[in-house]
């Protein structure tokens, strides 16, 4: 199988899983999610020990597994107890833990397993609580903001690919144009509109407001992912997506652009 074959089946495999666990419900949803989280954590942590950084590993994977599972029974079980406030002491747990390891750079090790907990698993738990935005759970919400996430990406590829000329941001992202950003930018405001219209349960201004809020942070959230990858010397996160590379490659624009979208919405909400 040729390289574009094998792109265009795992692309369809990965959204369509991702589709289909976000319409059959919050259970699968979250435990794709969650898997995808602690895969794309300790593919961050792999990618540092390969530079030779001492992180905690193990400690880092089961504090973010933690993290996730708390956001989430907050998230679905709103009646228990809450949860969350123990997520900070969680996480300070990890410079606990560091006095006994007896590693070299110490605080290296805790920022860099910190890092990564914050860079890849908390925008998943974001994902949780733009789910029940409304107070139920809200198939609708879900699917409008992959949409967009997704029309930004492809959009922005393919005029990239017809149309590029201008450098977006040639020291990190030689391949990035602003035709193609201002191309993707314009079709996914045009996906905003449809989505106002087919899910009304957000007004036509805030599905503009996360079009452009993703427009923004999505092509920034691709770039330091970029300068990750150029920091570290290698051309792909990993291999688990075959064609695509690893989840940081295809997960890059969600970790930036989660966090805001959430606020937005718990702003206007």
């Amino acid at each position: 199988m040729n390289n574009f074959w094998q792109r265009i089946l795992t692309g369809a495999v990965f959204t369509g899983s991702i589709v289909a666990a976000i319409w059959w419900g919050p259970l699968p949803f979250v435990l794709l999610f969650l898997l995808a989280a602690l895969l794309s954590l300790n593919e961050f942590y792999s990618l540092l020990q390969n530079e030779g950084l001492e992180i905690n590993r193990q400690f880092g994977m089961f504090c973010g597994l933690l993290m996730y599972l708390m956001i989430a029974m907050r998230s679905y079980w709103p009646t228990a107890y809450n949860w969350e406030v123990l997520i900070f002491p969680l996480l300070t747990t990890i410079l606990f833990v560091e006095l006994y390891r007896k590693k070299a750079n110490p605080f290296g090790n805790i920022a860099y397993t910190l890092l990564g907990i914050l860079y890849t698993v908390l925008p998943f738990a974001f994902l949780m609580n733009i789910s029940v935005f409304s107070g139920d759970y809200d198939r609708g919400i879900l699917l409008g903001y992959f949409f967009l996430l997704w029309s930004s990406d492809s959009f922005a590829y393919v005029f990239g690919n017809l149309f590029g000329k201008h450098r977006l941001f040639e020291r990190i992202s030689p391949k990035k144009s602003w035709e193609g950003s201002i191309g993707g930018g314009i079709s996914t405001l045009g996906v905003a509109h449809l989505l106002s219209i087919y899910q009304p349960q957000l007004p036509w201004l805030h599905w503009m407001i996360i079009g452009l809020i993703i427009i923004v942070t999505g092509t920034l959230g691709d770039l330091v992912e970029s300068l990750l990858k150029r920091s570290l010397h290698v051309k792909d996160s990993g291999s688990i997506l075959p064609g695509h590379g690893g989840l940081l490659d295809r997960f890059d624009a969600l970790f930036l652009s989660t966090p805001f979208v959430w606020a937005f919405l718990e702003i206007v909400g």
